[in-house]
């Protein structure tokens, strides 16, 4: 087996025990830890694959927004903050075991890639690269599917935003109604208070 298939492999292996540990995790945070490690192996496999562009929007777009889906899921589910940051040397051995694996990953990517073996075998008479050929299609035959994604999107962040500023018992609010019927003998008490020359 040639050693691009080896490298292939590898990562498609870390990348499956990853998931499954994403979903089989009982602590949040391991779950994002290797959520983070998920992401990363895919965008590993793209770039072996010589998809530079799919590959660096994974690590830019999932692995870096992963943090703040995170803290909307603290937001929701009303974590307790101070168990968590109590904990922290607990989940740091998981943190570097993320670390290393995706380290080691790198450097066997910078390794594989610099032996100019590719993974599938292909020719093509166009000189455009992929990051252009894949905007064209994505902005002319597939342009429908597109704008369907980026709307399911936005409804999906709408969704976020309104199951965080639910209203519940201890959360405080304001009701401009309310504050615009407010009265100046509601809120304003004058004090008399007799000068200095007058108690002399």
């Amino acid at each position: 087996m040639p050693i691009i298939e080896l490298v292939f492999y590898t990562f498609g292996t870390v990348l499956t025990l990853s998931a499954l540990s994403v979903i089989t995790s009982r602590n949040p945070i391991y779950s994002v830890l290797f959520l983070v490690l998920s992401f990363f192996s895919a965008a590993c496999i793209w770039l072996l694959l010589e998809a530079e562009f799919l590959a660096i929007t994974l690590v830019l777009v999932y692995v870096g927004a992963v943090m703040v889906l995170f803290l909307f899921v603290i937001m929701m589910l009303d974590l307790n903050l101070e168990k968590l940051k109590s904990g922290f040397a607990r989940y740091l051995p998981v943190g570097i075991l993320v670390a290393l694996a995706m380290a080691a990953q790198l450097f066997i990517l910078i390794w594989a890639r610099g032996t100019r073996a590719q993974v599938l075998e292909y020719t093509s008479s166009d000189e455009r690269g992929n990051t252009r050929m894949l905007g064209e299609l994505l902005y002319s035959e597939y342009l429908y599917p597109f704008e369907i994604a980026g709307f399911i999107l936005l409804v999906a962040i709408v969704a976020a935003i309104s199951l965080t500023h639910r209203r519940r018992p201890e959360t405080k609010y304001q009701d401009p109604a309310i504050q615009s019927r407010i009265r100046r003998d509601e809120r304003v008490r004058l004090v008399r208070m007799d000068s200095e020359g007058e108690g002399s």
